[in-house]
């Protein structure tokens, strides 16, 4: 299958609100260039400096959505918060209060998710749920920055109950973090290439695939 005919079976999986990503770590500029004429606007990388050497091939097209989800190195986030729209990997207080403060010299408050651990893994970075709740008052305090939800990656192993169930469980996060504080938890970014539908059945407004759309890495 070409990458076209791989979105356009994606598409047809998934309700059209769904923000489909396409996750570009090791693609190469040709294969992105293949999926933006198969009518992708939004991509996501996680390591900056591949990101931006295809930002530099890819000027021309001057519509593409670009969202970071790798972790953030604290020497790196202000070039972050240059190039990319959205940051789904907000994954502490200390890198939420750094961005915050590198934003108030940009002209637009960037879009940012806090990526949460809903189960154990020493693998991922992300909030413990008691610590996100504990930090929702200095959250609050990040004028700066435009929270707009939760991202999660979940541990390998699961079972499709235990996907689903940790998937509904992020949702009550977000509906959790809404009774107890200011924030708006509009976006759930979750789900990848294995468990994508079972993100969208859980909710998922944002959907980050990788190796269903260009295949596997090499």
């Amino acid at each position: 299958m070409t990458i076209a005919q791989r979105i356009n079976q994606i598409r047809q999986q998934i309700p059209p609100q769904v923000r489909l990503i396409a996750v570009t770590k090791q693609v190469s500029v040709e294969a992105i260039r293949e999926a933006y004429a198969a009518g992708i606007r939004d991509f996501g990388e996680n390591r900056l400096q591949e990101a931006l050497l295809k930002q530099e091939r890819l000027q021309d097209l001057s519509d593409i959505c670009w969202h970071f989800i790798g972790h953030i190195q604290a020497n790196k986030a202000k070039k972050v918060l240059e190039h990319f729209q959205w940051i789904h990997s907000v994954d502490d207080l200390k890198i939420a209060q750094r961005l915050n403060r590198l934003a108030a010299e940009l002209p637009y408050p960037p879009q940012v998710c806090l990526q949460v651990k809903v189960l154990p893994d020493p693998n991922k970075y992300g909030w413990q749920i008691p610590e996100l709740l504990t930090a929702l008052p200095d959250l609050e305090q990040c004028h700066h920055l435009k929270i707009q939800g939760l991202m999660t990656i979940l541990p390998l192993g699961l079972s499709q109950e235990q996907i689903l169930a940790a998937f509904q469980q992020t949702r009550e996060l977000a509906r959790t973090i809404e009774q107890r504080s200011h924030l708006r938890m509009e976006q759930l970014s979750m789900g990848m290439s294995d468990d994508y539908l079972l993100a969208v059945q859980a909710g998922a407004t944002m959907i980050r695939l990788g190796r269903i759309i260009f295949g596997e890495r090499t």
